[in-house]
């Protein structure tokens, strides 16, 4: 069964096509990445979901209801909960007095453990909250109603490391629980805790839908890597090397910069433990190994520039 489906969606606005025949579907009880630089057109297809703008062309169902046919999504939206990428919550209120409104628009089955779970400062004025106290307040209200469906635009925004863990490690016993989740984001480390599927979008496009591990076996890890003696380059004529920047410092005498270097950076696709083994008989002073930037991996793997 599947929670959503998009066939050829398409949203234009004139001088900017912003979504443009989206076709794929979100299984239910699956936690689906949806993908993109800022500005890639994420945004705008959650929008034409909820009902609040219309689509120029395509057609979509949200728990089996046209998202065009306004009667049924009120009736869906009694199942889905929905946290925008900037809570709209009156800064005159409390955090009390918007849970009340919420609660009284939609009911309220859980807002106590949510509470305990992500603690925002419910007595004081929304105008005083930081803007890791307002995302904690979106999601108590995203939830609290016990949703099927939850549709989450950067979740995370404004979270600090620890609350951002505490939200996955919640976000894996909804799934747990049969909930279904599609969350926006531009952070590759989030996905990979959370996903089953990815869907990549560039300027409204969708470039492709893959599991998560193909996306992680994609995007490879950021190497930078210092030595005091020059490593020859050789070293690292081994697969999975990208966009290789080497420099050797000059007062190193007699080596030639295209041949050798000390320092380097570059994003690798390989395995680990060739590189390792290949760098094993060279002393370091220095080796870091980290996530690549999902800049970088859309700029390599899905083409075009990533300013849309």
């Amino acid at each position: 069964m599947t929670a959503i489906e998009l066939e050829g969606l398409t949203k234009d606005y004139g001088e900017v096509l912003a979504n443009d025949g989206l076709t794929f579907s979100v299984d239910t009880g699956e936690v689906f990445g949806y993908l993109g630089p800022n500005g890639a057109g994420k945004t705008t297809t959650i929008r034409m979901l909820l009902g609040f703008i219309s689509p120029t062309a395509g057609s979509g169902r949200v728990l089996g209801h046209d998202i065009q046919d306004e009667r049924a999504l009120i009736e869906a939206k009694r199942q889905i909960g929905y946290l925008s990428d900037e809570p709209g919550f009156d800064e005159q209120a409390t955090g009390d007095e918007i849970l009340e409104l919420h609660a009284a628009v939609k009911g309220d089955e859980r807002s106590d453990e949510l509470l305990e779970l992500f603690d925002p400062p419910m007595d004081r004025k929304i105008r005083e909250y930081s803007r890791g106290n307002v995302q904690k307040l979106g999601l108590v209200t995203t939830f609290m109603h016990d949703p099927e469906l939850v549709i989450l635009d950067e979740p995370t925004s404004g979270l600090d490391p620890l609350m951002k863990q505490r939200f996955a490690e919640f976000l894996r016993r909804e799934k747990e629980n049969g909930v279904t989740v599609f969350f926006s984001s531009h952070i590759l480390s989030e996905v990979r805790r959370l996903c089953d599927r990815v869907g990549i979008i560039r300027s409204g496009e969708l470039v492709t839908i893959e599991p998560i591990e193909t996306l992680l076996t994609r995007s490879g890890k950021a190497v930078r890597i210092q030595s005091e003696a020059p490593i020859p380059l050789t070293v690292l004529d081994i697969d999975g090397v990208h966009d290789l920047e080497t420099s050797i410092p000059g007062d190193v005498a007699d080596v030639d910069p295209d041949s050798a270097f000390t320092e380097c950076t570059f994003t690798y696709t390989g395995d680990i433990n060739r590189l390792l083994t290949a760098l094993s008989e060279y002393e370091l002073l220095d080796l870091s190994i980290e996530e690549a930037p999902l800049e970088d991996v859309f700029l390599r793997f899905y083409g075009g520039e990533n300013d849309v």
